[in-house]
């Protein structure tokens, strides 16, 4: 076992989960030296949006939603603004979470993902790359998203339904912290689990084909 590679997700033990060394694998993250470097790099804002997450975790486990829990982890944190980066394909969406944040005190700035309206042939794409060639499509812009609520400087950013990679992006350049609400999957209704939890059955030859060796 390569000492730079971990494993904790085919792990049968997950003594981390009560603090049994004495069960944790050989190259168990719990057991690496660098555990003590970590818990020192939670200082100042990132030991504050630790505690409050946790306190969000055990206010609300297995009893808020979601939307309840990221509007109490912002109070907890003191944001009252909050940026939204959302899909085109949920509008409506955005249009109900902008009522609800804006009812209960949150000053809400939302930017689309088609913003500047920069069309696909700029990335070098060709017409095939199209979801519908012939057409103009504007490209998704993340940076964009970023950009402009970095501009406004929102306090909190959600990602709602941003696409892969684009939420990457979108991440990757947002100055304020970030918290996904819904992600990409318009084949499971924005429920990508579904695929993990119908790998073994419907969606088992798309996900574990044959040739891979996977059971």
């Amino acid at each position: 076992m390569s000492q730079g590679e971990y494993f904790c997700g085919t792990c049968k033990v997950h003594g981390c989960l009560k603090g049994d060394t004495g069960k944790m694998p050989g190259n168990c993250p719990s057991l690496d030296k660098a555990g003590k470097e970590i818990k020192e790099m939670y200082t100042g804002e990132d030991l504050f949006l630790a505690k409050q997450a946790a306190k969000v975790e055990s206010e609300g486990y297995c009893r808020k939603t979601r939307v309840e829990e990221i509007m109490d982890f912002a109070r907890k944190c003191g944001f009252k603004k909050i940026g939204v980066a959302f899909c085109t394909g949920l509008r409506k969406e955005m249009a109900v979470l902008n009522k609800i944040l804006t009812v209960n005190g949150f000053t809400v700035s939302s930017v689309i993902c088609k913003n500047c309206s920069i069309p696909k042939e700029f990335l070098g794409l060709e017409e095939q790359d199209k979801v519908r060639p012939g057409t103009f499509e504007a490209m998704c812009n993340p940076i964009g998203q970023a950009y402009f609520l970095n501009k406004t400087k929102t306090e909190l950013n959600l990602v709602l339904g941003l696409c892969v990679g684009h939420d990457t992006l979108f991440i990757k350049h947002s100055q304020a912290p970030v918290t996904v609400l819904a992600v990409k999957d318009r084949v499971l209704g924005h429920n990508p689990m579904a695929a993990i939890y119908m790998a073994e059955g419907y969606y088992k030859k798309k996900l574990l084909p044959e040739n891979t060796g996977e059971k």
